[in-house]
């Protein structure tokens, strides 16, 4: 199942930005695009988190890829509201505290 996830709540969408796969990530949206509500998308890519609490945009911010960094922004301004833009993708925490931006910072 293309949005599903794994026993520790990680998804292909989590793995693909985790190594820079620029084209599973494309295909993966614009499946989602096909086939899923907006709300569905923000729930199972943008907004999706693992058991620890990191979403995708954690995951690019890791191993600091800023191509891929700047595609799923760009993505998440396409569906998120401001509001959930700023406290849920860019302020987001995970369960140790760290945001995007420690991650970037660590990359």
């Amino acid at each position: 199942m293309l949005f599903g996830t794994e026993k520790e709540g990680i998804t292909a969408w989590h793995r693909a930005a985790y190594w820079s796969n620029s084209g599973i990530l494309e295909k993966l949206w614009e499946c989602a695009k096909e086939k899923l509500t907006t709300e569905e998308i923000n729930i199972k890519l943008l907004l999706s988190s693992d058991k620890d609490g990191m979403t995708a945009w954690q995951y690019t911010a890791a191993p600091c890829n800023s191509e891929i960094l700047h595609k799923v922004r760009e993505w998440a301004k396409e569906k998120l509201t401001t509001e959930e833009i700023k406290n849920k993708f860019l302020l987001g925490t995970d369960i140790d505290g760290r945001t995007v931006w420690h991650f970037a910072a660590a990359g």
